[in-house]
């Protein structure tokens, strides 16, 4: 198969911007998952961007901040936090799994919803604020191995062994799509990644806290997707979708407790 249609996949299921999925099938799925953290890594990086504009333009750390986490939501449509508030709703209503996936798919959000997004995207602003008071390159470097672990948890999500909710949509698409070998290297392979960054610009101590903090970011994204799978019998699109802000947020929270 040729690389790019995997990156194809993984940049039109992952973000809107204008990439054209040319083939949708288990083999360009299993790829797509498997390049899924290199969309994070752009909108990380124009999150990054964007909060970097506005403090040069001295627009303070708070404003800077609400427009890094805006970017990630305008670069996906808000399909992630979407995700994340029909979660929070089929998970809220205490309903068996038919009701609550039904529940999921209104269109509409119920209070579930609207209070997890406040305080999710309060606290991605208030970490982001707090970083940027510092300097821009520990909020920028905070967002930027957010939204790459975000991706990543969705690859780990693919493994054999999590079954689909649906007959159809995302979640039946790329199912069990990503060997766990594949993916486990993956992980292993970003987190040391996202710690040697860290640490070329502050030192062992930073190194050691971001790898923490993608660790504790999928230890987080895991133990809800085994209750979604044990609530809703399997994945859905908008269970990839609150995986990737639970770890993002994660990531954020850990990045900025404590000190190095």
């Amino acid at each position: 198969m040729n690389p790019m249609d995997g990156i194809r996949f993984a940049f039109g299921t992952l973000t809107a911007l204008p990439v054209r999925v040319t083939r949708w099938d288990r083999t360009a799925a299993r790829a797509g998952m498997l390049w899924a953290p290199l969309p994070g890594l752009v909108v990380g990086l124009c999150a990054a961007a964007a909060g970097g504009a506005f403090l040069l333009l001295d627009s303070g750390p708070l404003l800077a901040a609400v427009a890094t986490a805006a970017v990630p939501a305008v670069l996906t449509r808000g399909l992630h936090l979407d995700g994340l508030a029909d979660v929070a709703d089929g998970l809220g209503s205490a309903k068996p799994a038919e009701d609550a996936l039904r529940i999921m798919k209104q269109s509409d959000i119920g209070p579930f919803g609207v209070l997890t997004l406040v305080f999710v995207l309060l606290a991605q602003v208030a970490v982001l604020a707090e970083l940027y008071a510092i300097s821009w390159t520990r909020g920028a470097l905070a967002a930027t191995i957010a939204a790459v672990t975000a991706r990543l948890t969705l690859t780990l999500a693919c493994r054999p062994g999590v079954p689909p909710a649906r007959p159809d949509g995302l979640g039946a698409a790329v199912a069990g799509a990503v060997p766990v070998r594949a993916a486990v290297l993956l992980a292993v392979a970003l987190t040391a990644a996202c710690a040697t960054t860290a640490g070329a610009a502050w030192g062992a101590g930073a190194a050691v806290h971001y790898a923490l903090a993608v660790a504790a970011a999928l230890t987080a994204a895991q133990l809800l997707l085994s209750h979604c799978v044990r609530r809703f019998g399997g994945v859905t699109g908008d269970v990839f979708g609150a995986l990737a802000e639970t770890a993002a947020t994660t990531t954020l929270i850990v990045s900025a407790l404590g000190t190095y």
